[in-house]
């Protein structure tokens, strides 16, 4: 059995005993496909896992950078309370339009909300608002501009807040220093923000599973 083989049968054992989707969930994956939306958000495991790690937090307010079709959104709207607030930013107006109706259908509209555009562009609107300060941001947009997306994660949270950067190991190609690859430089100069920021402690884990070979970033706003 390959590699790879191994990676699908433990993430469906998984998954199946410790995040299986419920209908809302199923069906913001059913209509994400349906609509031509490319197959590349989180997992159950990695979505139940952002829940999670917004649950340990005791978030009340997330910020994630790249909705897709909301399937992501839904697992980390769920973590916050009945007054909590989620605020997901997404370039495409119809994989925005897809991710509204999905959030709406599993009843999460009340607290978390699309908004359309750049996120360079919706970024700086967002801060002229004046906020509470986010507790947890979920960047998993163009890599591009992730060191961009790190920077404003910074100014609009606090100290304790965490930052989660999806998908920093490119199936190993962070690794090479020379690449022009956008995806490659904006990846590596997010983590070198990470290591270098007097404001952030932070770490990457790599991951195999479904989603083949990749990882994360994980950091913590400090004081």
């Amino acid at each position: 059995m390959s590699g790879s083989q191994h990676w699908d049968d433990v993430d469906t054992y998984f998954s199946s005993r410790l995040s299986p989707d419920d209908d809302a969930l199923e069906a913001a994956l059913r209509d994400s496909e349906a609509a031509g939306l490319p197959q590349i958000g989180v997992t159950s495991l990695q979505g139940k896992f952002l829940q999670l790690l917004a649950q340990i937090q005791g978030a009340r307010s997330i910020l994630e950078i790249g909705t897709l079709g909301g399937y992501s959104t839904i697992w980390l709207a769920r973590a916050l309370p009945a007054d909590g607030r989620l605020v997901s930013l997404e370039y495409n107006a119809k994989h925005a339009d897809v991710a509204t109706r999905n959030i709406a259908r599993a009843g999460l509209d009340r607290v978390a909300e699309v908004r359309v555009g750049p996120a360079l562009e919706s970024l700086p609107k967002l801060a002229d608002e004046n906020p509470a300060p986010f507790d947890l941001v979920f960047i998993d947009a163009d890599k591009a501009n992730n060191p961009h997306y790190v920077e404003w994660a910074l100014r609009l949270t606090r100290a304790g807040s965490l930052i989660v950067v999806d998908n920093v190991v490119r199936g190993g190609r962070v690794v090479d220093a020379g690449s022009a690859e956008p995806d490659i430089v904006g990846t590596r100069a997010a983590i070198e923000l990470i290591a270098t920021h007097p404001r952030l402690s932070g770490t990457a884990i790599q991951t195999v599973g479904s989603k083949g070979y990749d990882g994360f970033a994980l950091a913590r706003v400090l004081a």
